[in-house]
C-alpha cells in the first residue's frame, strides 16, 4: 500500500493512501500547532470530504486503538534483544 505525502504550504503535510474500497483516508499535520486532521472521502467525489480534529494526545489515543502499540511493543522487544537485554534467567542469575 502507497502512502502519499502532499505538502501543503502553510499549513503542514497530508499523508494518505487509498482502501480497497476507494476511499481515502489520511492525516493533515498542522505545522505551527502540531494539531493532526483526520481526513476521509470518497475518493470519487471531490466534495465529499469529512475531517476531524485531533489534539495530538487523541491522536496518540487513536493509534492505540488501531494497533500501533502492538507494533511498537514488537519493535521495543526486538531492539532490547538486539542490544543484549534477553532473557536475564539463566545460570548464574
Amino acid at each position: 500500500m502507497e502512502v502519499e505525502r502532499t505538502p501543503l504550504p502553510g499549513i503542514g503535510m497530508r499523508h494518505c493512501f487509498t482502501t480497497e474500497n476507494g476511499r481515502r483516508v489520511g492525516v493533515v499535520t498542522h505545522r505551527a500547532s502540531g494539531r493532526r486532521d483526520l481526513v476521509h472521502d470518497d475518493g470519487r467525489d471531490p466534495d465529499g470530504t469529512c475531517s476531524l480534529a485531533l489534539t495530538r494526545a487523541e491522536a496518540i489515543v487513536l493509534a492505540g486503538l488501531l494497533g500501533i502499540m502492538d507494533i511498537v511493543d514488537v519493535t521495543e522487544i526486538r531492539d532490547q534483544r538486539d542490544a543484549g537485554y534477553e532473557s536475564q534467567t539463566g545460570p548464574g542469575s
